[in-house]
């Protein structure tokens, strides 16, 4: 390398590896630590570095306008730990971002690098949370991801305000119009956020609990067995048979057993009433009611026979 960064420390940019002065993230404390070390370029070297990248994709000037710009990662990836997700890896997706950023860099528009790359370092940081933070998505629109961001500093300032209604986990009618007006969004829209982003997560399969007995969850009552194989099998057997093999069972009986049966079991009548009764039959065939009942067991049992052979 022939370009010397000509600030104190600033060899320890100029080794054959650069990235060999950052430790890894697993020693956040060291990492950080290290970063903050690291000397910043100026305004010159940025152009330089940027135009050999650009001109000559000389892998070194842009690692070096990397290296340089990491401990802003740092400070930014600082301000969304709130939600709960480990600094180093918003520290890693902080970093994607500004690498994005050093390769799209254009030294021509007369901007810093620094100004340049905090928009692809929150764009990236923004999108590990919302795919992290909850296992389902709260916010998939640029309207939702908007809200969402800003909704927590919002809540937190009101909650800090010594005039307003302080040490409060819902918002107020009054705050949520506060907000829905800031944010030039529905007050709907504020109150929908708020509920998906103060419900908790849930287990779906919560497992053995202490007693060793299964412990209720919501996979218990979430899962459709209606289309499970093996549900749909019996389901699609069950509808041939009350169709097809009933049809064909009926084929197997007599005249007077198969009126029987259709009049006993088969027939609805508009207001919701069943077929004939036993006396009725009975009465109309000039025999027992016993004896319809006889003939209408002996019909189902060779009816039963036929459907068992037809499945």
């Amino acid at each position: 390398m022939s370009s010397s960064l000509g600030t104190t420390g600033t060899t320890a940019l100029a080794v054959a590896n650069p990235w060999a002065v950052v430790p890894s993230l697993g020693n956040l404390d060291a990492y950080i630590s290290a970063v903050n070390r690291l000397p910043m370029l100026t305004p010159e070297e940025e152009q330089e570095f940027a135009r050999k990248f650009r001109d000559d994709n000389d892998l070194e000037a842009a690692g070096k306008l990397v290296l340089s710009h990491l401990r802003l990662v740092v400070s930014v990836s600082r301000k969304y730990l709130g939600y709960g997700l480990p600094h180093g890896d918003l520290i890693q997706e902080g970093n994607i971002g500004l690498m994005k950023a050093v390769k799209r860099f254009d030294p021509n528009q007369g901007v810093r690098l620094v100004s340049y790359a905090l928009h692809w370092i929150r764009a990236e940081i923004h999108e590990y949370i919302l795919k992290n933070w909850r296992m389902v998505k709260v916010a998939t629109t640029k309207a939702q991801r908007k809200l969402f961001f800003n909704l927590r500093s919002m809540k937190q300032g009101f909650k800090d305000d010594a005039d307003a209604e302080t040490h409060r986990d819902t918002l107020t009618d009054s705050q949520i119009e506060s907000m829905a007006r800031q944010l030039n969004v529905k007050r709907e829209e504020v109150v929908e956020m708020e509920t998906r982003m103060s419900g908790g997560d849930v287990v779906l399969d919560p497992g053995p609990a202490d007693d060793g007995e299964d412990a209720f969850g919501p996979i218990a009552y979430l899962a459709d067995s209606t289309h499970e194989p093996t549900a749909e099998l019996e389901s699609r057997e069950r509808d041939t048979l009350a169709s097809a093999g009933i049809a064909t069972a009926m084929e197997t009986l007599d005249p007077r057993s198969r009126r029987i049966v259709e009049e006993r079991w088969l027939k609805v009548n508009d207001d919701g009433s069943g077929g004939m009764t036993l006396h009725e039959l009975a009465s109309e065939y000039g025999v027992s009611a016993e004896r319809i009942r006889q003939i209408e067991s002996a019909a189902m049992k060779k009816m039963k026979n036929a459907l068992a052979a037809y499945a």
